[in-house]
């Protein structure tokens, strides 16, 4: 499956949240997408279908692909702490999230992209990876010939949410990937266990 490039507001619309950031369309209309979308009588979801919805949630908000999210919740298992906790810690600690978290576009789809076409550093080396799993103290940077970037400069401005797992130097246009971030730093509304469930069966 190629990753998903259609609307986001009906994917928001989909699990009543605005999991993409602020969604002017998905505040107009925050009930699921089709004919019966605003109908409240809904028949009770079964634990596998809840189950299933909190995964698709998770990728979507990360924006993993079904193959590599699998090959994470694996890593997750074989690793020490709680394996919900640790898949999530896993994400976070990607090269395109820690762009996203440290305001360098207002999206991760547009940090993905930033990675991509190198603009980012990491630890001085360009990394056009955007799976790239950070350790603690990596430094990430915007590379030198990039730094005028008007996506880059408009989205630092705009930017205001600090952090405490990571630190940033605006006149350096540098940050550092402090520590991994414990759940409760973790801001995404995402049941974990739910997920750790749905692969254990």
């Amino acid at each position: 499956m190629a990753r998903y490039t259609g609307p986001k507001t009906k994917i928001a619309r989909k699990f009543g949240e605005a999991i993409f950031g602020d969604d002017k369309a998905f505040e107009k209309r925050n009930y699921p997408p089709g004919q019966h979308g605003a109908n409240k009588r809904r028949g009770k979801k079964s634990e596998y279908a809840i189950q299933l919805m909190e995964k698709q949630k998770a990728k979507y908000t990360y924006g993993i692909l079904e193959k590599q999210f699998r090959n994470m919740f694996k890593k997750a298992t074989a690793a020490q702490g709680i394996t919900g906790e640790v898949l999530l810690q896993l994400c976070e600690s990607r090269l395109d999230n820690v762009v996203f978290r440290l305001g360098l576009s207002p999206s991760r789809s547009g940090a993905r992209q930033l990675v991509s076409h190198r603009h980012i550093t990491v630890n001085g080396e360009i990394v056009n990876i955007p799976s790239y799993q950070l350790k603690a103290g990596d430094v990430v940077a915007v590379r030198e010939k990039s730094k005028s970037l008007d996506a880059i400069q408009n989205s630092l401005s705009n930017s205001n949410t600090v952090y405490e797992w990571m630190t940033w130097n605006n006149e350096t246009k540098q940050g550092t990937y402090v520590s991994v971030p414990a759940r409760v730093q973790i801001p995404e509304n995402i049941n974990e266990q739910f997920i750790v469930e749905l692969y254990s069966k």
